[in-house]
């Protein structure tokens, strides 16, 4: 089992390098196909499509047109069969598990699709950490949400401070309420668990659509030297 864990972190430090970690951008919530072509001339780093009917972003169908960026199929509670079916027609490189999963099935969602898994979780305070813990062995990537009475794209922020009482083995992606004002605050955040930062709701026309120049201006500043 530790030799197992061992290579499992080995691959995962080597994606890590692999998907230019410093200020790495994950656009979640896509599904008109002019609107990801917009978005993926930016230059991000991962597309996310919500595979839950109970998302106002839900992707009904495929779109006409899919990124050649990382995609990421993103869940709540689902079937491992939804998962498989909807893998196959996207072509996802990676799960993101959004509810409340047990660490079995995220590795069986993992053994399964031979994606990586991103595993959510919410916080509002330091004893959500914990959570964490259990799914050490069974994630490849974290999401650090906000948690609240909706599941993702609230708008609303946690206090990211509290992330610096992590100590996983785990690399992460900030998210939760993240806005085109927020640049700056980001620069001077540092983790040496983080990858960068997972951005939606804020950066809308309407669900679903993103606003073009709010990226581009937030990518800008957020990158700069």
């Amino acid at each position: 089992m530790r030799s197992e864990r061992h290579e499992s972190l080995k691959e995962t430090i080597t994606m890590i390098y692999e998907l230019r970690i410093m200020n790495y951008i994950k656009v979640c919530g896509m599904r008109d196909a002019e609107n990801i072509r917009e978005v993926e001339r930016l230059g991000i780093d991962m597309m996310g499509f919500i595979c839950w009917e109970g998302s106002p972003r839900y992707v009904r169908e495929v779109p006409a047109y899919l990124p050649d960026c990382k995609r990421v199929g993103v869940f709540v509670n689902p079937s491992l069969d939804y998962v498989l079916e909807r893998t196959k027609a996207f072509g996802f490189n990676f799960i993101q598990l959004h509810g409340t999963e047990s660490p079995e099935f995220c590795k069986a969602v993992r053994e399964k699709t031979g994606c990586k898994v991103i595993k959510a979780i919410s916080f509002n305070s330091e004893a959500d950490l914990e959570l964490a813990n259990q799914y050490e062995c069974a994630a490849d990537i974290f999401i650090f949400d906000t948690k609240c009475a909706t599941i993702g794209g609230s708008g609303q922020k946690f206090n990211w401070d509290i992330l610096s009482s992590y100590r996983g083995e785990l690399p992460f992606l900030l998210s939760g309420g993240i806005g085109p004002e927020d640049a700056e605050q980001l620069r001077q955040f540092h983790h040496d668990k983080c990858l960068g930062f997972d951005i939606n709701s804020r950066f809308e026309i309407e669900p679903g659509i993103k606003d073009i120049e709010k990226i581009k201006q937030f990518i800008t500043a957020l990158r700069k030297s």
